[in-house]
């Protein structure tokens, strides 16, 4: 099954009708259960896990709401994928505001086919956030909460409401991290919202199950995006020293574990962050001698924010 869900990330040619393309193990793009789904990604313009979320569920048969607050990032990488050919809308909104909330749920009203799914890739931090624990101010704590948590959970009660009115099953599947998962030195705020997402993962998921609505999360490991290019650089070295699989993962290797969430093929899984890491968990040695992370390569960097 993994291998089909691979075949679909990956697949260059969307021309195809996908309904008539076989599936080498006879269990076809159907079986997703996402033909003829509305799924709203907000988070979707960046270029990275959100825009590989966009082609992987447009290509399995779902309407796809792509949601961003910055116009230049839909017209550079989701309006191409519309203009192939894909049920993709680009939608410019700001979900961190009940405005734009409220504008992703009416192109999602809009849009043929019934609300099933919703991604939540919005969040992040930028490298100004790094910073000892004994630096980060109120303003720093509730700046990163809010991005990472906070717009998770409004998005998603909203979404939530608008499924449980429509009386039909849905998904909800939001992005934690692996710094959620585990420690996170010198980005205490950012890993402890991530934390707190998975905590607010769970308890939805139970509040909502008689409902039919599936809550989960994915927790990347150090995936290669446009963001994390800005503080990662390449050594191969260091990833393999790291990372058990022995490189960082590509936004459509995120992607594929988030449709899995999506589709049918996960109705009986609820309240999960599935760690979606290449193992880099089994081998948790990337602090250095200053405990900082050895991704982090600029001696600077490292250097500002330690002290």
């Amino acid at each position: 099954m993994s291998e089909r869900i691979g075949e679909l990330a990956t697949e260059p040619d969307v021309s195809d009708n996908v309904n008539e393309r076989p599936a080498a193990d006879g269990f076809g793009y159907d079986g997703l259960g996402l033909k003829g789904r509305v799924v709203i990604v907000a988070g979707a313009g960046g270029g990275g896990i959100g825009t590989a979320v966009c082609r992987l569920a447009a290509r399995a048969g779902a309407t796809v709401i792509a949601v961003s607050r910055s116009p230049e990032n839909l017209a550079e990488h989701i309006e191409p994928l519309a203009g192939q050919g894909l049920p993709i809308t680009p939608v410019a909104a700001d979900v961190s505001t009940d405005a734009g909330i409220a504008t992703a749920l009416d192109r999602a009203r809009s849009a043929p086919g019934t609300l099933h799914g919703l991604v939540n890739v919005a969040g992040g931090a930028a490298p100004a956030t790094w910073m000892p624990a004994t630096r980060v101010t109120r303003d720093d704590w509730r700046g990163l909460f809010e991005q990472n948590l906070e717009t998770m959970f409004f998005t998603s009660q909203a979404v939530a409401a608008e499924m449980r009115a429509q009386g039909r099953p849905g998904s909800i599947v939001s992005i934690s991290s692996i710094s959620g998962m585990n420690t996170a030195p010198f980005h205490i705020a950012y890993g402890t919202a991530k934390a707190a997402l998975v905590a607010a993962t769970r308890t939805m998921a139970a509040e909502l199950a008689l409902d039919g609505i599936r809550v989960n999360a994915v927790a990347p490991g150090v995936t290669e995006t446009p963001a994390s290019r800005t503080y990662v650089g390449e050594d191969p070295d260091r990833d393999r020293r790291a990372i058990a699989m022995g490189r960082r993962g590509r936004p459509d290797e995120q992607a594929g574990p988030i449709l899995f969430l999506l589709s049918d093929l996960s109705t009986y899984v609820t309240g999960q962050t599935l760690l979606v890491d290449g193992g880099l968990n089994l081998k948790w040695t990337h602090l250095g001698p200053d405990n900082t992370s050895l991704f982090l390569e600029d001696a600077s960097f490292r250097a500002a924010i330690t002290h």
